[in-house]
């Protein structure tokens, strides 16, 4: 009852409630929920020793235009270090910006006080990497889940707790008796719903899942996923769905933003990108992705980046990924390139191979995967 009762309000303001598709393939989405414009997160780097002075300054996000709209399924995709994970703790204020503006449903948080956070946070979630470190040890599944019920006054009496922490045990799969259970008595996979089913406690219309099945076996990461896309049409959850496995964001996503060192690069429906990707860093994203048949694993070809990630505080000139790209031409160590509509409806890409007059290198120096 309680479920019907929370996807009723769901459609009533405007996610969809069905899976219905449209001409492109992707289901019809609502107005933006959360918007990002010129978004920055910077931490300053200081030298050792006694005096620590500011040396530098860390771009882990470095100007960041983002909309997600209410009742789709963003994927956020990039390698290790290029600032997912911040940019999800900056849209919820777990992090402050440095710059730029975060909207919530029309609602600048940027600028709001403490107690004003604490009404929005109700209203969006967070699910941790590690099913682990996320839970107390010492509290119950119980008393963990009931937690956010206590902090935003949503159920008066300990008996319409229990009855709520219940249902959403039951939501994510888990039977109601181990509610007096500890985080220690469970599988990986069963503290991940754990922790889902925290993350849901306060009713949210949206969901960062920051890395949640990067610490888990394949086959549970699996049942994971399709968890959270039940989850996603039954509830008209908006989610943020954070990863740096590109053929999982394929699996649950409408739409795709890839990051390169601490900027977005492209973005588009899942099916674009996943396809035919404009940016040639999600290219070798893409081209990494196993293909699960022998034979076409064996002879495809793979598009291995050359150098390392260069580190945030020491950006390159010009486009950010012109260092390591087997495409760079004359424009790119001084002109930082914008993204700009290419390819299908609603795919964007940050690249000067698309519209940029110039010469790109030749397409062989991509290096083909060795053979087994």
């Amino acid at each position: 009852m309680a479920d019907r009762r929370v996807t009723g309000e769901r459609a009533s303001r405007g996610a969809p409630a069905t899976e219905e598709r449209n001409e492109a393939g992707t289901r019809p989405m609502g107005d933006v929920l959360v918007s990002a414009r010129g978004l920055e997160v910077h931490f300053p780097v200081r030298s050792g020793g006694a005096l620590r002075r500011t040396t530098g300054v860390l771009r882990a996000v470095d100007g960041v235009d983002l909309d997600i709209r209410r009742g789709e399924t963003l994927g956020l995709v990039g390698e290790s270090g290029c600032g997912k994970s911040t940019l999800g703790n900056a849209l919820l204020r777990l992090v402050e910006p440095t710059g730029g503006t975060v909207t919530f449903d029309g609602t600048d948080v940027t600028g709001l006080d403490r107690r004003a956070m604490r009404a929005l946070r109700r209203r969006a979630g967070m699910v941790f990497q590690d099913p682990f470190a996320s839970l107390d040890p010492r509290r119950t599944v119980r008393q963990t889940v009931s937690e956010p019920l206590e902090v935003h006054g949503l159920r008066s009496g300990r008996r319409e707790r229990a009855a709520r922490v219940a249902e959403l045990l039951e939501l994510v799969g888990l039977d109601p008796a181990v509610a007096d259970r500890y985080p220690h008595e469970f599988s990986g996979g069963q503290r991940q719903r754990v922790g889902i089913a925290r993350a849901l406690a306060g009713e949210p219309d949206f969901l960062v899942c920051d890395e949640a099945i990067a610490s888990l076996d394949v086959s549970v990461q699996a049942q994971v996923l399709n968890l959270l896309r039940r989850l996603q049409r039954r509830l008209g959850l908006t989610l943020l769905f954070i990863s740096h496995d590109l053929s999982a964001v394929r699996h649950v996503s409408d739409r795709i933003a890839v990051m390169y060192l601490g900027r977005v690069v492209e973005v588009g429906p899942a099916a674009a990108v996943g396809s035919d990707p404009k940016m040639p860093y999600t290219q070798a994203l893409l081209s990494a992705v196993p293909v699960p048949h022998p034979s076409l694993e064996r002879t495809r070809q793979r598009i291995v980046l050359r150098g390392d990630v260069p580190s945030p505080a020491n950006v390159p000139s010009g486009c950010r990924f012109r260092t390591r790209c087997p495409y760079a031409f004359e424009p790119c160590p001084d002109v930082d390139p914008a993204l700009q509509p290419v390819g299908a409806p609603g795919q964007l890409a940050a690249c000067h191979l698309h519209g940029v007059v110039g010469r790109p290198v030749e397409r062989e120096e991509a290096v083909p995967a060795p053979a087994d």
